[in-house]
């Protein structure tokens, strides 16, 4: 049967279908429940959160699910230099973004504090927890962390956004392999080169991956269906990742009006940029996004970009004034469908099977 792979076995998941783990408080315990019950694998993003939150995140999944579940973390977390901000830098970003907050009438938030990584507290908490999965981005943990999760029986999935960072994940000795394509929505997780170096298409990416390693790989980015779970592993993979349209599920974290966006016709247009975070990402594109163009240089690296534009926009949600606002979603936005996680994933079922029965 289709569904019967290397993944499978390894995940002890019954279907290969996976649930993209989102960070910056979209993921929800109702959507990777809903995921892992019905027979893939949930995941949730938990970069942003403490320790404790982790756990308590970790307490609450256990009561909604007895099956699998997958837990994401950022190795790198943080792309302020040692030095950290200077003045000169951060007046020079104020300059660039000071008419966006001048029009939303809202002040220009102070110089941000500096940024103290939380990583490794965070995967001593993933330790502590032994979760079935503990996916990872930006990077690979230490040899010591990977040890201990295959002592503790954690599977590792690491995320590459081309063929070197692959060889890299699997020289480090990682279970599977995410090969990440550059039509999904949200961050590009590159970690050896620049994002913007790092935009191989999802099933060019898969197949320079699965050729060049043995572990298993998994497709993502523009799937969204059981056509594309079905093209994935036609092309080798052992699982897809299904992002953007679990994204845009009733079951997610999402705002209501981030879910609309992503069934609206401005769901066609997307972009990646760095305006919003400091890192590269792909969203619904905004004027803010396509004003930064060529910009770059006048954006804070990542998280403090993240600091100033927070409360740009909560004062653009207040106001309604969604083309400041960028929201996450990929390519494959326009064939969405299903406004129900558990709809969706029985969609993506019965969609691979018959295609394969039809073979």
């Amino acid at each position: 049967m289709w569904y019967q792979t290397k993944a499978t076995e390894l995940l002890g998941i019954q279907y290969p279908i996976m649930q993209g783990p989102f960070g910056g408080n979209l993921s929800s315990i109702a959507l990777t429940s809903t995921v892992s019950n019905a027979g893939g694998l949930g995941g949730y993003g938990a970069y942003t959160l403490s320790p404790q939150e982790i756990v308590e995140v970790d307490r609450q999944l256990k009561a909604a699910t007895n099956k699998p579940y997958n837990i994401n973390l950022w190795v790198s977390d943080t792309d302020v230099p040692n030095e950290g901000l200077t003045d000169s830098r951060f007046e020079e970003v104020r300059k660039t973004f000071q008419p966006y907050f001048d029009e939303l009438g809202i002040p220009f938030p102070e110089k941000p504090a500096p940024f103290q990584t939380r990583f490794e507290n965070q995967v001593q908490v993933i330790l502590d927890l032994k979760p079935k999965v503990f996916s990872f981005m930006f990077g690979v943990p230490s040899v010591g962390i990977l040890e201990e999760c295959r002592k503790r029986g954690i599977v590792t999935i690491g995320a590459a956004t081309t063929l070197d960072e692959a060889l890299f994940l699997e020289a480090a000795g990682v279970d599977m392999i995410i090969a990440s394509g550059f039509e999904a929505g949200g961050h590009r997780p590159s970690f050896l080169a620049s994002a913007e170096l790092s935009i191989t298409g999802s099933f060019v990416l898969l197949q320079l991956i699965r050729e060049k390693v043995k572990v298993p790989v998994i497709a993502a980015g523009g799937i969204a269906n059981g056509k594309g779970v079905a093209a994935a592993l036609a092309l080798g993979a052992s699982a897809a990742q299904v992002g953007t349209a679990f994204l845009a599920t009733d079951e997610s974290n999402a705002l209501p009006i981030h879910r609309q966006m992503l069934f609206s016709d401005a769901a066609k247009y997307t972009t990646l940029s760095r305006a919003y975070t400091g890192r590269l990402g792909r969203g619904i594109s905004s004027r803010i996004a396509k004003e930064m163009i060529g910009k770059e240089q006048q954006i804070l690296p990542f998280p403090l970009q993240t600091t100033i534009m927070s409360s740009l926009r909560t004062a653009a949600l207040e106001q309604e004034k969604w083309d400041m606002i960028l929201f996450w979603g990929g390519q494959i936005s326009p064939l969405l469908k299903h406004t129900k996680a558990a709809t969706l994933m029985a969609s993506l079922i019965e969609e691979t099977t018959d295609y394969f029965n039809q073979l």
